[in-house]
Formats: C-alpha cells, sequence, structure tokens
C-alpha cells in the first residue's frame, strides 16, 4: 500500500499533554513530507487556533491542508485557498442556540478574530485531573486566537453561518444531558462530544472523514493511500475511513476498537513510533 496522505488530530494526538509537538514527531512528520507525503491536520479547533502548526510542521512548504470545525472547513495552506465549506444554516444556529438556553452549558460561537459568548467570566469548570478550576472560555479563546466579545442572547445576535456551535459544560452534567440537547436537531445537524467536557453541532453529514472524501479524492489520494492518527470521538470517522486508522495510546475505547493498529500514547511519540514501522 502506497501510502499518500498522513491525517493528524491535534489535541491529545499531535500535541502532547504540554500542548507541545515533540521533536521526534516533527521530524517524522517533515521528514514524510519531504518523501511527498501530503500532511493534513484535522481538528475541532477553529482555522485560526490550527495556524501556529502549519508553521511548526512546515505544511505550507509541502502542500499541507487543514480541515478545522470538525470537518466543516478545509484549506490548502500553500495556496492560502479555501478548498470545502459547509456551515450550518443561519436559522438551524438561531434555533439551536436559542434552545441551549434551557440547559447549564456555556456556548461559544466564531466569526472571523471574534469569539462570542454570554459572559466572559462564566466559565469556570472543575475537571478531573486539573489542579484547581479553569475559565473554559479564557481557555478556548486563546487556544483559537480570538478576542472575547460578549452577547447577552446569542441566537439573536446571530445572522451569519457558523461553521461550529461548540458547547462546554461540566462533563458529567454534559454526559447526561447530550441526547436532550441534541434531541430537536438529530434530523438536521451532526452532534458530537470532542472531549468529555465539549458537545459541538455542525451541519448534517460534517466529520472529518467526509471533508478528505471532498478534497484528497479530487488529488487521486483515496481511503487506502491514507494514514490517519486519533484519540477522540470525532476521529471515529477518521480511523474508519482510512486505509490504516491508528488510535493512539491514550485514545477512548470506542476508538481503539475501530483501529486497524494502537500506538504509544501522545506523551510518548506515538505518532512518530508507528510511522517508523508504517512508511
Amino acid at each position: 500500500m502506497t501510502i499518500k496522505a498522513i491525517v493528524l488530530d491535534i489535541d491529545g494526538t499531535l500535541l502532547n499533554d504540554d500542548k507541545k509537538v515533540s521533536k521526534q514527531t516533527k521530524e517524522a512528520l517533515i521528514t514524510a513530507q519531504k518523501q511527498g507525503i501530503k500532511v493534513v491536520l484535522a481538528s475541532g479547533r477553529p482555522t485560526p487556533g490550527m495556524l501556529k502548526y502549519v508553521d511548526e510542521l512546515q505544511l505550507d512548504r509541502y502542500n499541507g491542508m487543514i480541515v478545522s470545525y470538525n470537518g466543516a472547513h478545509v484549506v490548502d495552506v500553500s495556496e492560502q485557498k479555501e478548498l470545502f465549506s459547509q456551515p450550518l444554516a443561519i436559522e438551524t444556529s438561531k434555533a439551536i442556540l436559542e434552545h441551549l438556553k434551557n440547559f447549564d452549558v456555556k456556548p461559544m460561537i466564531a466569526k472571523d478574530e471574534y469569539m462570542y459568548v454570554n459572559n466572559v467570566y462564566d466559565g469556570m469548570l472543575d475537571l478531573e485531573g486539573a489542579s484547581e478550576p479553569f475559565n473554559i472560555i479564557e481557555y478556548e479563546s486563546r487556544g483559537g486566537n480570538f478576542q472575547l466579545c460578549e452577547k447577552e442572547d446569542l441566537a439573536n445576535f446571530v445572522d451569519f453561518p457558523l461553521h461550529k456551535i461548540l458547547v462546554a459544560a461540566q462533563p458529567e452534567y454534559l454526559k447526561n444531558n447530550a441526547e436532550k440537547i441534541l434531541a430537536p436537531f438529530k434530523h438536521i445537524v451532526s452532534g458530537v462530544f470532542s472531549a468529555p467536557m465539549y458537545f459541538e453541532f455542525t451541519d448534517q453529514g460534517i466529520d472529518k472523514a467526509h471533508a478528505l472524501e471532498q478534497t484528497l479524492k479530487p488529488l487521486g489520494i483515496h481511503p487506502e493511500h491514507i494514514v490517519s492518527f486519533g484519540d477522540g470521538h470525532n476521529d471515529l470517522s477518521l480511523i474508519n475511513y482510512a486505509g490504516i486508522g491508528v488510535a493512539m495510546g491514550n485514545a477512548v475505547d470506542e476508538l481503539k476498537a475501530a483501529a486497524t493498529k494502537i500506538t504509544h500514547s501522545n506523551n510518548e511519540d506515538g505518532i512518530a513510533k508507528a510511522l517508523a514501522e508504517i512508511l
């Protein structure tokens, strides 16, 4: 099997727990690109929150791509060209944001350089493993390189297409209420956990694999030419789509069960070690 593309989730996969790309992983990916293999970053992150890794991995030099918003937007970074875009309908976004008022959640939406929220100070979550509560809104805005802006009524404010609506909440609450949160829209949107404290709405049919189908296949890169890496529920489509789907050692059990191969964790150079065996 000839590998023509490596597709990577970012958080929990490309990045270690310190939010860094390890030296070994970086070298392995740059070496692969020098051999003519396309590297694609595929994340739930917004497009601006992925650009620093484009520079770090030299994707702009080697015709790389970024798949953002869980597959709703794709950019060719060498040409700065939009290859695919499928946002939510404005009326659907308004209805979702109105519905979210019934739950103890923190919705976040983005446009251009701004992330819009109800209250920048009402973002504290107490997560298992964290030394102290932290502001998830601040965390998301910094990760996406957004300025923050408050809007008391997001549903009334939105008059533009959204690629994604991000919902944050305490993991146990979100787990218990996700079905109710999605229920009115389950036939017209995609809803998926990207982490225990994150639930994300995108347009119907949107996932990371769909984005690859729309953008890699026209280049002659078919599933059997792809090796993909992931760790979370929103990476399941990637793992199922690729000829070789690799679950990180820290991946959720569902992903491991679907994977062709399980590698070491994101803190143990799992990507570099798997590529050494595959390529």
